[in-house]
């Protein structure tokens, strides 16, 4: 076969498209998921200090929020995606979520509270993982796994600097401030390179072997939708029921603010080693496998928290909790492309973010009933430990599935 210049450069074109791509999803992800979603538990005490709320009462927003949000946006922005492309949710999400962020940082009120939150969720909705895991799914074939990994890199350093920037800014002028300028940020990174984006066509050379389940009629009716749905929302449920008490978890061992920022960076930093491991593993082995893997490390990291005190123990949870968190969220779509399609990815994934939402949410705010009750985190992460394997349980009944697809 004679390779032409035309065809050396539609070949180069195609590679600096997905180049983009994959620097605009990391920037959204950073932004939008590891700046607001991993950032705003940081703030919490201070939420505790200065208005006097329970802990309940404040993991009450993220929770409100993500439920009013999820289920009536979560299949529209999914179809949205799929009939009229990605970019203009990813900016709109953008600018609600940096706009939700300012908004908390001048709360005076628990309506404003609320609302902000209300603008959170959206934004992750609209902005967040849905849109980036479509883009990345229609432009990539071969390398899909890679390129999920890395784009989801985004998510875990944005996760690692933005406990450092806000106790920084925190220190020198105050957490208001430091949570307006989050917001900010936000804007200032995700905005403008979603702007540029090119909303690609679905291949269809991805979809080949999934006709018969391209309906989301179809999809369904497949038992598999279901496993998939609820094994996935088990593990979110214990990665938020940790990410959203652990700093109130190291401040009650009398952690300083910069020590339990640092030690929230190591999370981050090792959940950037899960994501590049977990995507490269993804490309070569059954994903099926590969996400059991990742919902046990969930699991058996979770009882080093209430295990006696031990020389580096928290240093080991970081490590296994990090590398588990790494690939919890990437592995979820690369799942779904590879039993539905991605050609109705869209609505797919809007359907199961809906569900993962609503545990993602309410899993945070039975951990702070759990606590007040018991007035330690002992059996809220009991609980926690018995919700990551049985989501591992889960996934063990989906197929073996591995379909062959051209390089990209």
């Amino acid at each position: 076969m004679v390779i032409t210049d035309q065809d050396s450069a539609a070949n180069l074109s195609k590679r600096r498209s997905q180049i983009f791509v994959v620097i605009t999803t990391f920037c959204s992800l950073l932004a939008i998921v590891g700046f607001a979603l991993y950032g705003l538990p940081f703030f919490y005490d201070f939420y505790m200090k200065e208005f006097g709320w329970s802990r309940t009462l404040i993991t009450s927003g993220n929770f409100f929020g993500k439920l009013l949000v999820a289920p009536l946006f979560g299949f529209l922005a999914g179809w949205i995606i799929d009939r009229y492309g990605p970019r203009r949710m990813m900016m709109a999400g953008a600018l609600m979520t940096g706009a939700a962020l300012i908004g908390l940082s001048t709360m005076s009120s628990l309506s404003v509270f609320y609302i902000s939150y209300i603008f959170v969720a959206l934004g992750y909705v609209f902005g967040g993982p849905l849109p980036c895991q479509v883009l990345i799914s229609r432009s990539f074939s071969k390398n899909r796994g890679k390129a999920m990994g890395i784009a989801y890199l985004g998510i875990g350093s944005g996760f690692a600097l933005v406990p450092l920037i806000a106790a920084g800014l925190e220190k020198h002028f105050g957490w208001h401030i430091s949570l307006g300028s989050l917001g900010i940020m936000i804007i200032i990174i995700a905005l403008p390179l979603a702007y540029f984006i090119r909303d690609p066509k679905p291949d269809p050379v991805a979809d080949e072997g999934s006709k018969e389940t391209t309906s989301v009629r179809n999809i369904l009716k497949s038992p598999y939708f279901y496993l998939l749905a609820l094994g996935s929302m088990c593990s979110i449920a214990a990665v938020g029921g940790v990410n959203q008490h652990f700093k109130l978890y190291l401040r009650e061992l009398d952690y300083t603010q910069i020590q339990a920022a640092r030690m929230i960076s190591l999370v981050a930093v090792m959940s950037l080693a899960g994501r590049v491991i977990m995507g490269w593993l993804a490309d070569i082995f059954q994903r099926k496998y590969i996400m059991i893997l990742i919902y046990i490390l969930v699991g058996v990291s979770i009882p080093l928290l209430i295990m006696p005190d031990f020389p580096g123990k928290l240093y080991v949870f970081a490590v296994i909790f990090g590398i588990g968190l790494g690939g919890d969220y990437m592995i979820i779509p690369l799942m779904a492309g590879d039993l539905f399609g991605i050609k109705t990815l869209g609505r797919v994934m809007g359907i199961i973010l809906v569900a993962d939402g609503i545990a993602e949410a309410t899993m945070p705010v039975a951990v702070s009933a759990l606590r007040e009750a018991a007035q330690d985190y002992s059996m809220a992460f009991i609980v926690l430990i018995g919700v990551a394997f049985t989501g591992a349980l889960i996934i063990s009944f989906l197929p073996k599935l591995r379909k062959k697809i051209k390089a990209d």
